[in-house]
């Protein structure tokens, strides 16, 4: 958990951390969202942003933990990743990059509205048809496009100049309506508490529900995490200003509207309906006349922008940080060379959020729906608080008071307002689960086996990965012959991630048969055999345990206790395939077993230790990368040659495939092992109708063969054909890998 970042990507300190959440926080959504709390919930929508503030409060507190503990970008999608699996942490992060996508997009329709009741002031402009509807978006396109253009161009998010111009205008706002108060005297007030829920609990759950949008923007902060100056202390304190000085806006506004708002001889939800998100607007006129009016309008603009870019901006940060782990494209990672932007992850953002306001058009349903999204991902955070706590309990960042009570509470308050609103909302449910569908199927086909590869490389050379995800792996050797034990729980340690994964030594000695009860040599053998195994283990520093067993059949066995003690992967021993019978018993074995297999046949005096080249022979398909990646990085770790592994990827391709089609695949590969290895590699191309014999003569001059399994289609033989004639005719060692699923 220790901080990353060099001191020139880290820019931003505490005035600059909390002007981002100001930015996407204060303005846009009150400004936008204020009529639809008070159709939904009357005078009392003062008292729904007040509770939404305490929730949000708590939610910033999780996020402060996390941010601290974990401070590089990426906010939410970065928590999930450290904590729950590759998959989970893919479907977390698509959900945040949506989130901040259809906050965007409220917030360019925001822009459009109040630009053009700007216009109408000016000049007549019908409010209502297609007509405009059309320039409505046309305008909220051009914004987001426009906002898009401006930050690839920037050297950093936020427009501080923004916050300070809102911050004021609100102040005098505030400071008129009070005025406006005083003037009207205390008869006023009843308009607060006549009567206080005039549309029932339910009313003020559905306004809270709305408007919930209206305060996020603190956990943009968490995501650019990676760019804060001292994070363990900044982020915390950025997240709660930012929070408070929105609350200190938005509540004081909200009494104030309902008070001395409202204009002479109307009643307060007759006028909401009427104003819907012009309320704040039509409040100002009636404080301090038209300048009033303008006054608001021009916050207002302002404020949509601040609010947009923002949002863009923490956006492309998540998408970023998602593609740096593959769960979104490789190239999203990339940053312009002049401005240090991400410039593709930008414009990917941008264009995403305009075909949401393509199918969003109205400020309600897009605030509905934002909110419902962030509520759902303020609620994993929570979760993933209570977890990471558990399960790294003396991290260095800030600690939240009252845990695990204070984030248990979010997690209810925050999934019951989503369950809440879903129902009540039923468009904003539906646009959810289309996007949740959609990924589905992205991750399913598009980006699973890519992050799953570089995942299990991040965890070969990163433990705190492992014991933050509550994993500690457990490596099966069957052991028979203690003179290779030294060499199995070696090869076995390469793919148990350090310091957490774990070896177990077995040796299964057969059950005395009744014909001679007494015979107790199977147990002599089987005690020498853990004996030297472990002795073997010891000398290499491997942390290993000795299990021995009872049984009539050491097949079976090897199958119950992989199950029994849930193995992550199985390490076999083979000394050839050219036997029928055991070759039979092998794949029987393997086709069983619930885990990863690797299966080692190795020369006399072997040693992984000892390795240099490597020979991996690809095709078509990506299978086995995974646990190739571990086996790569751990050799490369264990090694004792100083220059490290040298890996051959080889690929065989019919004598009549064309140079054009050698060069793609070549160029596909490269980029392809790039996230598997980052030991030198080289991939060479063998044009040859005979792919055994093909990858026989390139293993000659070779120290170790990789070859792959067939164990996940269960269609197939475990070994097929071209593995069991690569496997009798080569010389140097053979690893044959089969990867659950």
């Amino acid at each position: 958990m220790a901080e990353t970042g060099t001191q020139q990507q880290r820019h931003l300190g505490l005035f600059g951390a909390t002007g981002i959440g100001v930015g996407a926080i204060v303005g846009g959504g009150i400004l936008a969202l204020a009529g639809v709390a008070f159709t939904a919930t009357g005078a009392a929508a003062w008292l729904a942003f007040l509770l939404n503030g305490g929730i949000a409060i708590v939610t910033a507190l999780s996020f402060a933990e996390l941010s601290s503990a974990f401070p590089q970008s990426g906010g939410t999608y970065l928590y999930a990743k450290r904590v729950l699996s590759v998959g989970a942490a893919f479907s977390v992060g698509w959900v945040v990059w949506f989130a901040s996508i259809v906050a965007a997009a409220l917030y360019a329709v925001g822009f459009s509205t109040f630009l053009l009741d700007a216009l109408r002031g000016l000049i007549p402009i019908p409010r209502e048809g297609l007509a405009f509807t059309v320039v409505l978006v046309g305008v909220a396109l051009l914004a987001t496009l426009v906002c898009t253009w401006m930050l690839c161009g920037a050297s950093r998010g936020g427009a501080n100049w923004m916050n300070i111009l809102k911050l004021v205008v609100f102040a005098v706002l505030i400071m008129a309506g009070l005025h406006a108060w005083f003037r009207q005297g205390t008869v006023s007030i009843q308009r607060l508490t006549t009567p206080v829920l005039p549309y029932g609990f339910k009313g003020l759950v559905t306004a809270m529900g709305f408007t919930f949008i209206a305060l996020q923007g603190f956990d943009l902060i968490a995501a650019v995490a990676g760019e804060v100056k001292s994070p363990r202390h900044t982020l915390p304190r950025a997240m709660i200003l930012s929070l408070l000085i929105a609350l200190a806006v938005y509540v004081p506004l909200m009494i104030l509207i309902a008070v001395a708002g409202v204009p002479e001889g109307r009643q307060l939800n007759e006028w909401t309906a009427e104003a819907r998100d012009l309320v704040v607007v039509q409040a100002a006129r009636v404080f301090m006349g038209e300048i009033g009016f303008w006054l608001v309008i021009l916050v207002g603009i302002v404020s949509m922008l601040s609010a947009l870019i923002a949002n863009l901006y923490a956006a492309s940060r998540i998408a970023r940080a998602m593609a740096q782990d593959r769960t979104l494209p490789r190239f999203m990672d990339q940053l312009s060379v002049r401005t240090g932007m991400p410039i593709k992850a930008l414009w990917c953002t941008g264009g995403t959020a305009c075909l949401v306001l393509l199918v969003v058009q109205d400020v309600g349903r897009a605030g509905a729906a934002a909110s419902l999204i962030f509520l759902i991902t303020f609620a994993l955070t929570q979760l993933i608080c209570i977890l990471a706590r558990i399960r790294k309990p003396n991290h260095q960042g800030y600690k939240l008071p009252f845990w695990p009570v204070l984030p248990g509470l979010g997690v209810v308050a925050c999934s019951a307002l989503a369950i809440f609103q879903g129902m009540t909302v039923p468009a904003a449910g539906l646009i959810t689960g289309a996007w949740l569908v959609a990924g589905f199927f992205c991750y399913l086909w598009v980006f699973g086996q890519r992050a799953r590869v570089y995942d299990a490389a991040s965890e070969s050379f990163d433990p705190d990965l492992l014991e933050l995800r509550g994993r500690s792996p457990l490596v099966l050797v069957p052991i028979a012959n203690p003179a290779n034990a030294g060499t199995m729980a070696l090869l076995a340690a390469c793919i148990a991630p350090p310091r957490v994964g774990r070896i177990l030594l077995l040796n299964v000695a057969r059950m005395p048969g009744l014909e001679d009860p007494d015979d107790e040599s199977d147990l002599q053998v089987t005690a020498d055999v853990i004996q030297k195994s472990m002795s073997a283990a010891m000398r290499e520093r491997i942390r290993a345990e000795g299990l021995a067993t009872l049984a009539r059949d050491p097949w079976m066995e090897i199958d119950r206790v992989a199950r029994t003690h849930r193995c992550a992967s199985v390490l076999l021993g083979m000394a050839s395939l050219q036997d029928d019978a055991i070759r039979e018993r092998l794949e029987g074995l393997v086709s069983r077993l619930p885990g990863n297999v690797m299966i080692l046949r190795a020369p006399q005096k072997w040693s992984p230790r000892a390795v240099q080249r490597v020979l991996v022979p690809i095709g078509g398909r990506v299978g086995h990368n995974a646990l190739r990646a571990r086996l790569l990085y751990g050799l490369q770790r264990r090694v004792d040659v100083q220059e490290g592994l040298d890996i051959h990827y080889l690929m065989v391709m019919p004598t009549s495939t064309s140079a054009h089609e050698v060069a793609r695949v070549k160029r596909l590969w490269e980029s392809l092992i790039t996230d598997e290895t980052q030991a030198r590699f080289q991939v060479d191309t063998v044009p040859s109708d005979d792919v055994a014999q093909a990858i026989v003569d390139a293993s000659s001059n070779m120290d170790l063969l990789v070859l792959g399994l067939n164990k996940s289609d269960p269609k197939k033989r475990v070994f097929g054909r071209l593995t069991t004639q690569v496997v009798q005719q080569v010389r140097c060692a053979v690893v044959v890998i089969g990867q659950r699923g």
